[in-house]
């Protein structure tokens, strides 16, 4: 089998279990969240961006209490072993994210990101995502890893007293 064929596959793949988690937070939605205060009733369930990455599936799946992304193992694949609520670590384009080991029911093992939790700014599903696709294609975007400004000089007693707040080469002139 080409290169081609097997990322054909392994993207068939991984829209499979955004459909499987789907239908799983669906069935939780109507039972054990129903009512729930916390959940946003202009929400319901949907998966964004899934993708084959590193032998998981990552993508962001939006349901009236949260908006995560998701990492689950593809068909033949295995992550090293992780205790439920252990921190884990995904290296992925847009630098590496830390996700919450855990499991769900008919899935099995899905690691977690919290991304928005509850969703309560959310007025509408279409707005919820579009903001989930926005961030599944952050994460595989290295263009979108931006490094975070210096950090501002510090004052020192000095002279916060004679009133100089900057940098001391700002302060001379």
């Amino acid at each position: 089998m080409d290169a081609e064929a097997d990322r054909q596959i392994t993207d068939v793949q991984a829209a499979e279990i955004a459909s499987r988690l789907e239908a799983r937070y669906r069935a939780i939605a109507e039972t054990a969240m129903a009512d729930v205060p916390i959940c946003n009733a202009a929400l319901g369930v949907a998966s964004c961006g899934f993708r084959p990455w590193g032998g998981r599936a990552f993508g962001v799946v939006v349901t009236p209490w949260f908006m995560n992304l998701l990492a689950v193992d593809l068909p033949g694949t295995e992550s090293p072993p992780a205790a439920n609520g252990t921190t884990v670590r995904a290296f992925l384009p847009a630098g590496e994210v830390e996700l919450i080991a855990g499991e769900l029911e008919g899935i099995g093992r899905v690691d977690a990101c919290s991304l928005f939790s509850p969703v309560l700014e959310f007025l509408s599903m279409e707005a919820a995502i579009e903001v989930a696709a926005e961030a599944a294609n952050a994460f595989f975007d290295p263009e979108a890893l931006v490094e975070p400004p210096p950090p501002a000089p510090a004052v020192n007693r000095r002279d916060l007293l004679r009133g100089r707040f900057g940098s001391r080469e700002e302060a001379q002139p």
